[in-house]
């Protein structure tokens, strides 16, 4: 019987001892890979995945807590104890309802879980909270200045021939408008050159001498106004013989002005890249040359959003005001001599009175305040949205057609340059008079 080759392949027997599969012949076996898949089914629907974080579970918790929270609450207050404060009741039931809030989630989470929903509904109410006081704030004065507010001669008239008894139809806070504006104007003068010229010192001047400087201005950051009124009235009027004036105002209001614009600048100028900087003293410039035409102009945004958040600081402040500038109820537009009323100052002094038209004069003095305060911010916002170096629209746009000018103006001394087709012109001299055909090159 002749050997069998090793290599061959071992074929499965023909025995009867096989049956055959079962299942029909087009139905493949499970454990039989497909070659080739057919085209998926496309008769179900599809479904898609939810990406919300808000779940229906979530907020039938939150709900039901808050529910019984107030039930509870209401019990305590009515039946059982004998409490009748409404700041209690506030705080009982918002504790009544942290605990009920996590005792209906741990139903259907585990502890981590439970953990991260209270952690998140004490942080969101808790920014509920700041917004709701900050909108009572808002409302409260629009609502006892509404009053005044209507009144035209309230933004065009003073109130030197008003009395405690005239009506709102007569007298008004032009001579507080004009008092602000010319204060905020003074103190501005001589901050915003200090406070730049003292962040540009403690960027680019490292040593000992700037990091004591640095903490001077992060400790008077957190001065109180109080403390910068009584330091001019201490310093400039009564040993210098400075009279209260607004001149005397403004030093009060730049004090507390400065440290926030070089803080803030401070901080604005680190944000600059130092890629720049680099490239700038690379190419042979100086160093305060590389921060004349290349740090302040690209912190341009960030620094006049700090310059502006440094005004809504000093604009609002009435301490400095009070001890410095004196009160009158005269338009005195100037501010080297005689006491100028400013729109804090002239608020403080309206809403002591008993008579309830100073009182509404002055709500309406402290929502037109807090109208240039809110104008201010907004665009501080609006200026501060920006990037370092980027540019608007308007900026863009003149850059591109700037660009444009330039390729076309290139284009055009490329195309009458001797030689602009790639090859070198040809070198001048007589012509070949031989053949009469210009040389070869």
């Amino acid at each position: 019987m002749p050997e069998m080759n090793r290599t061959s392949p071992v074929l499965p027997s023909a025995s009867p001892s096989f049956t055959k599969d079962p299942r029909p012949e087009n139905v493949p076996a499970a454990d039989s890979p497909t070659l080739c898949p057919g085209p998926p089914d496309d008769s179900r629907p599809e479904t898609r995945r939810a990406v919300s974080t808000v779940r229906a579970a979530d907020i039938r918790a939150l709900l039901g807590a808050l529910a019984a929270a107030l039930g509870l609450t209401v019990v305590l207050f009515t039946r059982i104890a004998p409490f009748d404060a409404p700041l209690g009741f506030v705080v009982v039931a918002y504790l009544f309802f942290v605990g009920l809030y996590a005792v209906l989630v741990s139903f259907n989470e585990n502890r981590m879980a439970v953990r991260d929903r209270v952690a998140a509904v004490i942080t969101h109410s808790l920014a509920v909270l700041v917004v709701g006081a900050l909108a009572f704030v808002v409302v409260y004065t629009l609502w006892r200045g509404r009053a005044a507010l209507p009144y035209l001669n309230f933004f065009t008239e003073d109130m030197s021939l008003t009395g405690p008894v005239q009506p709102l139809s007569s007298g008004g806070m032009l001579h507080a408008i004009a008092g602000t504006v010319e204060q905020m104007a003074i103190a501005l003068t001589f901050t915003v050159p200090l406070g730049l010229a003292c962040a540009v010192f403690l960027n680019e001047v490292p040593g000992g001498y700037s990091r004591f400087v640095r903490t001077i201005v992060e400790a008077m950051t957190a001065l109180p106004s109080i403390v910068s009124g009584l330091f001019v009235y201490a310093t400039a009027i009564l040993i210098l013989g400075l009279d209260k004036s607004g001149l005397a105002a403004s030093l009060a209001i730049g004090v507390m002005m400065l440290p926030i614009i070089i803080r803030a600048s401070d901080v604005v100028i680190r944000l600059v890249p130092g890629s720049l900087r680099e490239a700038s003293l690379a190419l042979g410039a100086s160093q305060w040359r590389t921060v004349w035409t290349v740090t302040l102009p690209t912190a341009r945004s960030g620094l006049t959003t700090a310059v502006i958040l440094g005004t809504a600081r000093g604009i609002g402040e009435t301490s400095p005001v009070l001890l410095t500038a004196g009160f009158t109820s005269d338009m005195n537009l100037n501010p080297l001599s005689g006491p100028q009323v400013s729109l804090p100052l002239a608020t403080f002094e309206l809403v002591r009175s008993p008579q309830p038209a100073f009182i509404a004069r002055g709500f309406g003095a402290a929502a037109l305040l807090m109208g240039l305060v809110l104008l201010l911010f907004v665009v501080a916002r609006i200026v501060g949205g920006r990037g370092p170096g980027e540019l608007t629209r308007r900026q863009t746009h003149r850059r591109v057609l700037a660009s444009r000018k330039d390729a076309e103006r290139m284009s055009g001394r490329n195309r009458t340059a001797p030689g602009a087709d790639g090859f070198a012109a040809p070198p001048a001299g007589p012509p070949d008079r031989g053949t009469g055909t210009p040389p070869d090159h």
